[in-house]
């Protein structure tokens, strides 16, 4: 065989047996860690990594074939260290590292970028995606952890040996029985809904009133009030709750229903302003001129012509409005008395007192609700924007 042949095998064995040894010491440097040996495990795990890498490529050949080997591999070496836990984190790992393999070996990583990108710039490339991987499961690890420790069977708030085993012993729904039949979390819970739609009501209501009234162009001093408008959004919630505080107690409206309604609704006034707004950035004017025009009144022209073009900005304010009504604790208890305790004062007075274990379970409750909800805003932006002609229908 001449070098010309040779020397692109060669090169195209030290790139996957390289991948495989990256994959691998990172998993080695981890594994080490755990066990007070992180030179060996990295050294280990570069070493099996390029040559089950170049094992794996050369031999198997085939993706599914090597995936499904090294997933069995992974299981049976994760259930011999770590049982059923090991044995779950054993097949992710081979899994992925045969993925990542395959990726590298086979020029996958280039095919999606231009052909003319340098080496530089696709290493720039790949390693901003990893940043934002990174970043994202920095932000979503803690969510994700809380969850599956709501089903905890021990009033612990860490992984009991029974859980890592994934022993059904180890899991309950006791938390949530309590969680529905205490009658302090179902008061807090009451309180909530009492507050929340009634805030987000008001919250909606002037909002987008004030938004319409900010996009005339005809209005003076429009980007002052505009930023004094949405103050409440970007000055400490510390000082707003105090100076609540104060104000409500000259008034007379301290510790009532009334005050703490207000006091939401004056928070989530920012977040209707500024996605109605937003939706109006695209609003053709010329309708509402027409519909004058065709003899409608001003409220006529804004409930039948404007508001269905805007609705989705409304509906996207008021679930912001609500759930900053919902999940605010600072300022309902300066503002709010014992009779108006909301579920976040409730699970600041869990952590802060008694330590319950139900406040995860409630915490994977307003996990789910808030996904629900962001799902929901997609959905409206993706139809605002089929509606004002930015994206294909």
């Amino acid at each position: 065989m001449s070098k010309k042949k040779v020397k692109p095998i060669i090169a195209s064995i030290q790139q996957i047996a390289g991948a495989g040894a990256f994959f691998a010491g990172l998993f080695g440097l981890l594994f080490g860690m755990t066990q007070e040996i992180p030179l060996i495990g990295i050294a280990g795990g570069v070493i099996l990594g390029a040559i089950v890498s170049v094992l794996i490529i050369k031999v198997l050949k085939t993706r599914r074939i090597a995936q499904l080997v090294t997933v069995v591999v992974g299981l049976v070496a994760g259930y011999l260290q770590a049982e059923i836990s090991g044995a779950l984190l054993g097949g992710i790992f081979g899994w992925v590292f045969t993925w990542f393999v395959f990726w590298v070996g086979t020029g996958d990583y280039r095919r999606r970028l231009p052909s003319y990108a340098t080496p530089g710039q696709v290493i720039w490339h790949h390693s901003f995606v990893v940043i934002c991987w990174a970043i994202f499961l920095f932000l979503i690890t803690p969510i994700i952890v809380v969850m599956p420790l709501s089903f905890n069977a021990e009033n612990f708030f860490t992984f009991t040996p029974e859980m890592l085993n994934f022993d059904p012993a180890g899991y309950s729904l006791k938390h949530y029985e309590d969680f529905f039949t205490n009658s302090d979390w179902q008061g807090a819970i009451k309180n909530s809904f009492a507050i929340a739609p009634v805030a987000t009501l008001l919250s909606v209501s002037l909002g987008t009133l004030a938004a319409i009234g900010l996009s005339q162009p005809f209005v003076p001093f429009r980007r002052a009030i505009m930023a004094i408008m949405i103050s409440p959004m970007i000055m400490p919630l510390i000082i707003s709750a105090a100076g609540m505080y104060f104000f409500y107690s000259r008034v007379g409206l301290q510790g009532t229903y009334f005050g703490v309604v207000l006091a939401h609704a004056a928070l989530g006034i920012p977040f209707v302003i500024i996605t109605v707004t937003a939706t109006l950035v695209g609003f053709d004017r010329s309708l509402t001129r027409a519909a004058a025009n065709l003899g409608a009144n001003p409220v006529t022209t804004f409930f039948r012509v404007q508001m269905p073009l805007i609705l989705p900005g409304v509906v996207s304010g008021g679930l912001f409005a609500f759930i900053t009504s919902f999940d605010e604790v600072v300022v309902v208890l300066f503002v709010g008395s014992a009779g108006q305790k909301t579920l976040p004062w409730q699970m600041f007075t869990g952590l802060r007192e008694q330590i319950s274990p139900t406040i995860l379970a409630v915490a994977t409750i307003l996990v789910v609700l808030s996904v629900m909800m962001l799902t929901t805003l997609e959905l409206l932006r993706r139809r605002s924007e089929r509606l004002r002609g930015l994206s294909p229908g």
